[in-house]
């Protein structure tokens, strides 16, 4: 049985086929499956979901796209949700200096936020970090380390971050990317995390792996991202499975 550690099943690209598409994860083998929401809509449709899907379970920020424009609004519903003990984890909040569509500064004071509430509600945080790496550990380490659990979601830094991550006793999720043929270094990380350290997602319902690459990603494509785990470390599906699904039960107490 699997674990889908990340996937945003209320958007609005995956939402109105949700019954076919949990369906098809059920026959995959996937055992739960953590629900990203990012904004209200999202979440509501999320709480929603878990009480007809009780595999199904939340987590909630504000994107590291979003803080610029909704961060404030959003983040009082999202502290709400999680005093009133309805969520799983605080994310995915970070940082992304790739594409910038936050200003740095405001990316950086709501992840200092969102720890703030992770841990207020001893909750795991769910990391988004994409060529940011020095200023999230930084104030990984300032504000959260040592007092919080987290994992770094759809993980695709170097081999040298990787290390970082895994010096602080964090967790590493992989996703459909290092299936794909380009991701050579990807794969030297895949080989490298310790098992007690992975986790494996799909990011629904982007990044589909490299088999059903350009169409819509979906929590039963998680197998194919355990496949190649699997390949590069020589070892049995099984194994990545039951280690996989093991970590995110223990990080998300599910």
């Amino acid at each position: 049985m699997f674990i889908d550690s990340h996937a945003h099943l209320t958007s609005p690209d995956v939402y109105p086929d949700i019954e076919l598409i949990l369906a098809r994860a059920k026959d995959a083998g996937i055992e739960a499956i953590m629900n990203i929401c990012t904004n209200p809509d999202t979440l509501q449709k999320g709480l929603e979901l878990s009480k007809r899907y009780p595999w199904v379970y939340n987590s909630a920020a504000t994107t590291p796209h979003d803080v610029g424009r909704e961060g404030e609004e959003v983040f009082s519903i999202i502290a709400e949700c999680a005093r009133n003990g309805h969520l799983k984890a605080i994310g995915e909040t970070g940082l992304d200096y790739y594409y910038t569509h936050s200003p740095k500064e405001t990316q950086k004071a709501f992840l200092i936020r969102y720890f703030h509430l992770a841990l207020e509600c001893k909750l795991p945080v769910v990391i988004h970090c994409r060529d940011a790496f020095a200023d999230f550990f930084d104030i990984l380490d300032a504000e959260y380390a040592g007092r919080g659990r987290g994992v770094l979601h759809c993980f695709t830094g170097t081999i040298e971050e990787a290390q970082e991550v895994l010096k602080r006793d964090w967790y590493l999720s992989l996703s459909g990317i290092v299936t794909f043929k380009k991701s050579i270094e990807l794969k030297e990380v895949a080989k490298l995390v310790p098992l007690n350290r992975l986790l494996i997602e799909t990011d629904t319902p982007y990044l589909a792996p490299q088999s059903h690459r350009g169409k819509r990603n979906e929590p039963a494509y998680v197998t194919e991202v355990a496949k190649l785990v699997a390949e590069v470390k020589g070892i049995s599906l099984e194994e990545v499975a039951e280690s996989t699904a093991f970590n995110a039960r223990q990080l998300f107490n599910l």
